[in-house]
């Protein structure tokens, strides 16, 4: 079975290349650009991959114009800032080979400022990344953080990893996730009104979902940073629901 490698991009020319580097075995490389300002689509083209625009929404339409433009039924999303790695093309190869699901999750190493977390919620950080399009879809009613929807059975799991350079610096995460906490207040805010008190309840649950249960004391101040500044951005997430 043949496969498509598809990449969702936006300004990504410092990725770009190398994410496409590690999917150079897929019979066809797909770029949809969001709308870049700086080389990405250039160079993408000067890699070989097959570039397609299409002005950015939100990330499950994207992922879903993406599948409709695919030359091949099975899909492989990359995010630009992700690598496959040998093992990994390899497990995805042999999987498409003899399919037994339509959907497969695979896990993620990711970096975060430098060090590979192992909790807090960023490991396994399973990711449905690997799909059959004829029976497979985004669901377009969560905009961020996707659910993919399948037409039949339960999804499988791929064992090998994504390496994911997640957030080399603080500015970094600072600015993806307050892009993150206005598609997700935008969502609550579809989903019904929002009670004052979650302002303040829901932060606090979160520190603690992170620090407690998902066992972000593993990884030390890493963990201890990264569970603070999500409670702080769930604060951001619901305050602007009110505004």
């Amino acid at each position: 079975m043949s496969v498509t490698a598809a990449v969702i991009a936006r300004d990504e020319e410092a990725n770009v290349l190398s994410c496409l580097e590690t999917v150079a075995w897929a019979e066809e490389r797909l770029v949809l650009d969001g709308g870049s300002a700086d080389r990405t689509v250039e160079l993408a083209r000067e890699a070989g991959a097959r570039v397609e625009r299409r002005p950015f929404d939100d990330f499950a339409r994207q992922r879903n114009a993406a599948m409709a433009l695919a030359a091949n039924d099975w899909i492989l999303f990359v995010d630009a800032d992700e690598r496959v790695t040998p093992e990994l093309a390899q497990e995805v190869r042999e999987t498409v080979d003899r399919p037994e699901h339509d959907g497969y999750f695979i896990p993620r190493f990711n970096y975060i400022f430098g060090k590979v977390m192992r909790a807090t919620g960023w490991y396994p950080d399973y990711q449905m990344r690997l799909l059959d399009r004829r029976h497979a879809r985004y669901d377009e009613a969560v905009p961020v953080h996707e659910v993919v929807r399948l037409d039949r059975g339960e999804p499988g799991y791929l064992r090998q990893h994504f390496i994911h350079y997640n957030y080399a610096t603080l500015g970094q995460f600072l600015r993806k996730q307050e892009r993150y906490s206005a598609f997700e207040a935008k969502h609550l805010r579809a989903t019904g009104p929002v009670r004052l008190r979650s302002v303040l309840s829901m932060p606090v649950r979160e520190f603690i979902r992170r620090f407690w249960q998902l066992q972000g004391w593993r990884d030390g101040g890493h963990g201890l940073l990264l569970s603070l500044l999500m409670a702080y951005f769930t604060f951001r997430r619901y305050r602007k629901c009110l505004t």
